[in-house]
């Protein structure tokens, strides 16, 4: 069964592009956008991972972390991240650990999807978002529920 709304985010302990540990417990009570993409430099996750940039600012005034997620090694998001001057983490699941623990389909049962999980800062999934195609979405979608968690406080 399928992640939803609602359950306890899985633990997260990845390496990011510069060999930083990063995990969950870490976060103090943060809202965290994680958000899982296909691989590093091809058009629509450069577009996503952009738009993140683009808005970063926005989730930091809202005291929430952005983590993307690929398969690609940190050497790979490390220069994706110089290239396009991504200022947050981006997490390495070689594996697809946490990529299974999140249980983000394949699409076509072969490529990696590109889904995005808001957690609260009690480690609960308060909004998931699945779209392959329209990475921009992504953080459109993140920031209104970010706004919107920040709101109830």
């Amino acid at each position: 069964m399928a992640l939803q709304v609602g359950d306890k985010a899985p633990a997260i302990d990845l390496v990011d592009q510069n060999g930083n540990k990063r995990r969950s417990n870490d976060l103090k009570g943060k809202v965290l956008v994680l958000f899982f993409y296909p691989k590093d430099d091809t058009p629509g996750c450069t577009a996503e991972a952009c738009s993140f940039r683009d808005n970063y600012s926005v989730f930091e005034k809202l005291d929430s972390e952005v983590w993307g997620v690929s398969g690609d090694d940190d050497i790979s998001h490390r220069q994706f991240a110089e290239r396009h001057g991504l200022p947050y983490a981006l997490l390495s699941d070689k594996d697809n650990t946490l990529r299974r623990a999140f249980e983000v389909p394949r699409t076509l049962g072969m490529l990696p999807s590109r889904v995005t999980y808001v957690i609260d800062g009690q480690g609960t999934i308060r909004h998931i978002f699945n779209n392959l195609l329209d990475g921009p979405a992504h953080m459109r979608e993140a920031c209104r529920v970010v706004g919107e968690i920040k709101k109830k406080r």
